[in-house]
């Protein structure tokens, strides 16, 4: 069983930046890929980014490219996303996820342990 906690959410204009960090519980988190999900109001929970157990992989969606990062400290048992030149459409609740495999996947349903999210807000 692993716990994720994320933190890091918050109100911010556009074209600022703020950093979310997702804390998982567990001696085994640096054999998990983990990825980034967001879910804006009435809409379905999408994809961000992911990344591989070593944090030689990540991927992303095209909406973000350039200015999202992902990165993960397995020493600290974290994973963080990194948000710059936010858009007011980056307004979402974030989610953290993992998946105890070392193969990464781009789909919710591929992911067993979520957080319970954190709240971005870009006001225009």
């Amino acid at each position: 069983q692993v716990q994720l906690v994320e933190t890091g959410g918050g109100l911010v204009q556009a074209g600022g930046s703020l950093r979310l960090s997702c804390a998982a519980s567990g001696r085994t988190f640096s054999s998990y890929a983990m990825a980034w999900f967001r879910q804006a109001p009435g809409k379905e929970r999408e994809f961000v980014a992911a990344i591989s157990w070593t944090g030689d992989e990540t991927y992303y969606t095209d909406f973000v490219k350039g200015r999202f990062t992902i990165s993960r400290d397995n020493a600290k048992n974290t994973v963080y996303l990194q948000m710059n030149s936010l858009k007011p459409e980056d307004t979402a609740v974030y989610y953290c996820a993992a998946r105890p495999s070392r193969v990464v996947l781009t789909t919710k349903a591929g992911y067993d342990y979520w957080g319970q999210g954190t709240q971005v807000t870009v006001s225009s």
